[in-house]
């Protein structure tokens, strides 16, 4: 099949939904996706098991069959470290290899889109493809949905740790126990929500292609798209280079729908001529449209507290993980790997917060690698023993970074400068999440002791110092190809790229500004609002 209506590229988490609400309507769909199947060969239930992923995560072997292997050009600011920035690698992109938090964000976050000049995108606006994307295991409300193709639940079984962490953060820190923090109010403390059933991760491919399949859309993979092809102004189709390196065009007869990510698709705009002109030129590349592309990228940090906790249970050994592996693959959703690492969530304020919390507060039942993981080895926990983490989470960081070509090679990986730490706000709210975290943890049940990054980070200077070698990535990269109405856009709020005929981008990478939460669910509601506008 050489042409279709539509020709959609990545089949990630915004892709695989645009694609399947277009074919559902009856239009003729191409979704191309350059990593491979996520549901075939031996190694397919290290993506299908929940708890699984933190085995591919921790291990170079197997993550690379998953995960682009991308990393930052090295951070100023945070000790010239070049970070990873995990993006995956087959059906469902990173849908298929993160923890499966679901979380809306705060619906101010859409508000204040919609007052930047991106109407029809106020919270109002976008809670309908909310709700139409999931089904919720409480049921509809006025703020869930029940019936779609993503399955949400709360996490179950939690450990006495956990629950200890819950405890104290609510009645140290003055929030609430929240029952649902995607309904009216997100400031509080709850257990997680995930996309997933017992047992089964719900990822966009999972939802929107596995299940009940649709004749007319045909998805390729093993395919990368290297260009967008164009016709003086209008965009005609793609161009495809296969797994032997055979090139071809798929032409669309409507339209062309970029949903390569926050890195893939202004990659993939660059290439094609629409971007910054200067550095076009520099890769010898003709200039179509002179856009703000790969500008305005911003990206969740977090730096893990980890305390020794036998009430924490699990074991970081790979006996441990074998075992729970094991018993998942026989009874489904029967133990812990059936569910997710993470346990518990909260959105709270530092003193620098504005009129909405801005600290995502995250546990889990590990303990967590220190200082980082940027070796390409594997890494291991300081300790064998159970223990829990607590991440402090940066959830709206003021730096602000770039993603450039690194040539004009469709299959080189792009430059990658998410500027971490650039402004110093960023890491003062982290080191106060830091200290709020010690606050709660302080004599919370069988707390052995902090373990990383440790008491003799006690003094502030010092923990400032070390900070740099310490955070994390969330994974969370967005805003490159900014949706608005004036000059930083790339994008119009119909998701049109501006200056080019039959051709949007969909995916996180249209964010004006990042949400406070995960970024997978918005993505898939970006997904569904691109397919509503099309067909309006």
């Amino acid at each position: 099949m050489a042409e279709a209506d539509y020709v959609v590229v990545g089949a990630g988490s915004a892709g695989c939904a645009v694609a399947r609400r277009l074919a559902e309507r009856g239009a003729s769909v191409i979704l191309v996706e350059a990593g491979a199947r996520d549901d075939r060969g031996p190694l397919k239930n290290l993506l299908r098991i929940p708890g699984a992923i933190a085995v591919v995560h921790s291990t170079p072997q197997l993550k690379k069959f998953f995960d682009w292997g991308y990393k930052s050009v090295p951070q100023e600011h945070a000790a010239n470290r070049r970070i990873p920035q995990t993006r995956g690698k087959v059906l469902g992109g990173s849908s298929s290899v993160n923890g499966m938090l679901f979380v809306r964000g705060n619906r101010e976050n859409y508000d204040d889109w919609a007052d930047d000049g991106c109407k029809g995108w106020s919270y109002e606006d976008v809670l309908p493809a909310f709700k139409r994307l999931e089904h919720w295991e409480g049921g509809a409300n006025d703020f869930r949905g029940a019936g779609g193709p993503i399955r949400v639940r709360k996490q179950g079984g939690l450990t006495e740790a956990a629950q200890g962490f819950m405890q104290a953060a609510t009645s140290r820190l003055g929030v609430p126990a929240l029952d649902d923090y995607n309904a009216d109010s997100q400031e509080g403390i709850a257990p997680v929500q995930l996309s997933a059933d017992p047992g089964v991760r719900y990822s966009s491919s999972k939802g929107y292609l596995h299940d009940n399949p649709l004749d007319h859309l045909v998805v390729l993979t093993n395919a990368t798209v290297s260009k967008v092809v164009l016709s003086g102004s209008r965009a005609t189709g793609v161009e495809v280079i296969g797994k032997k390196g055979d090139r071809r065009v798929i032409r669309a007869g409507r339209e062309v729908i970029v949903s390569a990510g926050a890195f893939g698709s202004p990659q993939l705009l660059m290439l094609s001529g629409i971007g910054p002109a200067g550095h076009l030129r520099e890769h010898g590349i003709e200039v179509r449209a002179d856009l703000p592309v790969g500008d305005n990228l911003h990206d969740h940090l977090f730096v893990p507290v980890s305390f020794r906790m036998d009430s924490a249970l699990r074991r970081p050994t790979p006996t441990y993980f074998a075992r729970g592996l094991a018993r998942e693959l026989f009874r489904p959703g029967s133990g812990w790997a059936g569910g997710s690492q993470f346990e518990a969530t909260g959105f709270v304020r530092t003193s620098h917060a504005g009129s909405v919390p801005n600290l995502q507060l995250l546990s889990l039942y590990w303990v967590y690698p220190i200082p980082n993981q940027d070796s390409d080895k594997a890494v291991r926990p300081p300790s064998t023993k159970p223990g829990q983490s607590v991440f402090p989470t940066l959830i709206y960081p003021e730096s602000r970074g770039t993603v450039r070509l690194s040539s004009a090679d469709p299959l080189a990986p792009p430059l990658i400068d998410p500027a971490y730490l650039k402004v110093g706000k960023d890491a003062d709210v982290l080191l106060e999440g830091i200290r709020m975290v010690r606050e709660v943890m302080d004599g919370v049940g069988d707390n052995q002791g902090e373990i990383g990054p440790g008491q003799q980070y006690s003094d502030e200077e010092e923990l400032r110092r070390v900070l740099p070698d310490y955070v994390h990535s969330v994974y969370h990269p967005v805003g490159t190809c900014r949706m608005g109405s004036d000059e930083r856009a790339v994008v119009g709020p119909d998701l049109k790229v501006l200056g080019i005929d039959g051709l949007r981008v969909a995916d996180a990478s249209v964010m004006p500004s990042i949400i406070g939460g995960n970024t997978n669910a918005p993505s898939i509601m970006i997904g569904e609002r691109c397919a509503d506008l099309i067909r309006s």
